[in-house]
């Protein structure tokens, strides 16, 4: 017969060993290098958002056609940098392609302001608690983030930062996204 207290310490392990998983905590590998959770390839994580606009959009809404998911937030000065080249050059460039602001966790009415200060005009979406972010990438490992998704809602391009080579790259993969 077992003693009371081994069992006792097994038990208290396999809690201990399922405790993060139980608790979401254990839903993604470890980050990449610049620390994504995603990778090329990848069907992008499930999302549900509503732009300040009012519209929706999802993984399922969007599904057949390609988009970029652009992370952002209003106190990013590297993404205040990136906006106007988004809003130029993809969004009203001619590239055919839905561009989406996702601003991290921030309320709508600061969004609303961001979204003023910069002249955008492509839709951008409060990201409460940050978890469509959380899908794609590590907390506090940055915005200033581009997901290019084909239109079978795959991950075909991950950007961190504004590096204008890696911009140039992005902007002719989308060219090659267009129906």
């Amino acid at each position: 017969m077992k003693s009371p207290c081994l069992i006792w310490c097994l038990a208290c392990f396999a809690w201990v060993v399922a405790l993060p998983n139980a608790l979401g905590q254990d839903d993604h590998p470890e980050p990449d290098a610049r620390g994504f959770f995603v990778t090329v390839g990848d069907p992008v994580p499930d999302f549900s958002l509503t732009a300040i606009d009012g519209q929706t959009f999802s993984r399922d809404n969007l599904l057949g056609k390609p988009y970029v998911l652009q992370f952002t937030a209003s106190w990013c000065s590297v993404c205040r940098a990136e906006m106007p080249h988004l809003e130029s050059e993809v969004w009203q460039g001619g590239k055919g392609i839905l561009v989406l602001g996702v601003d991290l966790d921030e309320p709508v009415e600061k969004v609303e302001r961001f979204a003023d200060q910069t002249g955008i005009t492509y839709p951008i979406a409060p990201d409460p608690g940050g978890a469509v972010f959380s899908s794609i990438a590590a907390p506090k490992s940055g915005v200033t983030r581009n997901v290019v998704v084909n239109a079978s809602g795959r991950i075909v391009m991950l950007t961190r930062l504004f590096d204008a080579e890696e911009f140039e790259a992005m902007k002719a993969m989308i060219a090659g996204l267009n129906p």
